[in-house]
């Protein structure tokens, strides 16, 4: 089903960039922009010159962020700051991290990987997306003509057999590159140059299908850029390099696999019902007060957020901060709640998630949100950090945080194999793919 093949990757030349740490970034969109001016102000050719280049008032049609990029880009290839790999290659890939002092390491590949639309079932969404969003990164690959970042999939190996033949393949083997970046976490990449690996991985993978974890806006823009390429190229082939994307692929039974939370925070006078929102919900959920120490929005005599929700009981619980409010509360949907008023619309593995209690059941249902203004990121913004989400409240940037449990891997593929997507921002996969480790070139 799914088409894996190795390819020549662009990388930073060592005889020009000595630690690769100066120029690597996370993804593009969770970068704040006191990171984005860091990140500008660590080297001269960080890749945030690439992926997320700064706006000005004087820009025009002919001189904008993605012209800029185009030319960043050009000119490091010039100048030999970065080089294209002279065979392909499948990359083999390590992080490793640490979560509240638990270690984990995740292994994964870097490939490319022919595009296919949703509707085929090779390739599955999980989430939502938001539409400027895409429409953003298009301009980025017009001018550019490159996969900068990687999209982060996963596919199910339960005998881990593509990982452990990668990894066979590169035992005793020095990094081909290192690194730790600025959370202190290690990157190690292997480039895995033998044809007969390629072929059996392409054969392995070609009987699975593929569930993107992140990078669900960067997928929708390369089928969209596909098809402005296709549509101004006479003679445009399946062979043409638009027709592919470059993915990092994770087993789902990979041990270092992390899902974190994704934490909502509702921006002030964004909801006029924020204020009797508990009430409402009193019909509808069992709640359970909770008093929070005003300064922090944290709960009271030594518990935590974690264990009040307490990801491992079953059912959805959801904690909420309002903010001016010395009660936070937790709420458990009340038995038959969901499926009576939202059972026509969607099966039961969505309705047991708990961003669609959230997202459904609370913002649209009783603040009377609907799906174009969930569409804009100034309504609703999110953290992984519980943290972020109350110092929101705290401070007066967010009128109500909603701090929920992260879902789990096998929902994520239950939703994507039904064919439904979960609302934006279900999952947050830690940690992202490092952006700069290697590019795809589209020309």
């Amino acid at each position: 089903m799914a088409r894996i093949v190795p390819f020549r990757g662009v990388v930073y030349s060592p005889s020009k960039i000595q630690d690769l740490a100066d120029v690597t970034t996370p993804p593009y969109d969770v970068i704040s922009p006191e990171e984005q001016t860091a990140f500008y102000n660590q080297h001269p050719h960080n890749i945030i010159r690439l992926i997320l280049g700064k706006t000005f008032e004087t820009d025009t049609a002919a001189d904008n962020r993605y012209t800029r990029s185009a030319a960043f880009f050009n000119d490091w290839l010039t100048e030999g700051v970065l080089v294209q790999d002279t065979k392909p290659a499948i990359y083999l890939t390590s992080t490793e991290f640490s979560i509240r002092s638990r270690s984990f390491t995740r292994w994964g590949m870097i490939a490319q990987v022919a595009l296919e639309p949703f509707d085929k079932g090779i390739v599955l969404p999980h989430e939502k997306t938001f539409s400027h969003v895409k429409s953003e990164r298009l301009e980025l690959m017009k001018s550019c003509h490159a996969n900068f970042s990687p999209i982060f999939s996963l596919y199910s190996d339960p005998a881990q057999t593509i990982l452990n033949l990668l990894r066979q393949s590169s035992s005793g083997q020095t990094p081909d590159m290192a690194l730790t970046d600025t959370t202190g976490y290690k990157h190690r990449l292997w480039r895995i140059l033998d044809p007969a690996i390629h072929r059996k991985i392409s054969e392995d993978m070609a009987h699975t299908s593929l569930f993107i974890a992140d990078g669900h806006h960067r997928y929708e823009t390369a089928l969209n850029y596909r098809k402005w390429i296709a549509d101004n190229t006479p003679g445009f082939t399946p062979d043409h390099p638009a027709n592919f994307i470059m993915m990092y692929l994770c087993a789902m039974e990979d041990p270092g696999l992390v899902i974190l939370p994704t934490h909502r925070i509702l921006k002030p006078g964004k909801a006029q019902k924020a204020d009797t929102l508990i009430d409402a919900a009193s019909a509808f959920c069992d709640i359970q007060k909770i008093a929070v120490d005003p300064a922090f929005g944290t709960p009271t005599g030594g518990r935590s957020w974690e264990a009040l929700l307490d990801v491992n009981s079953p059912g959805t619980r959801i904690g909420i901060v309002l903010r001016n409010h010395s009660e936070a509360c937790c709420l458990t949907p009340k038995p038959g709640v969901m499926q009576r008023l939202f059972g026509s619309e969607m099966t039961e593995t969505m309705l047991e998630l708990d961003v669609t209690v959230l997202t459904r059941l609370l913002l649209m249902e009783l603040l009377g949100l609907d799906s174009e203004q969930l569409d804009k990121e100034g309504v609703i913004t999110y953290s992984s950090r519980i943290e972020t989400a109350l110092e929101a409240v705290r401070s007066g940037n967010g009128e109500a945080a909603f701090i929920l449990n992260p879902t789990r891997i096998d929902q994520v593929k239950r939703i994507a194999e039904s064919g439904e997507t979960m609302p934006r921002k279900s999952t947050y996969f830690h940690p992202k793919v490092i952006t700069g480790q290697v590019i795809n070139r589209l020309i």
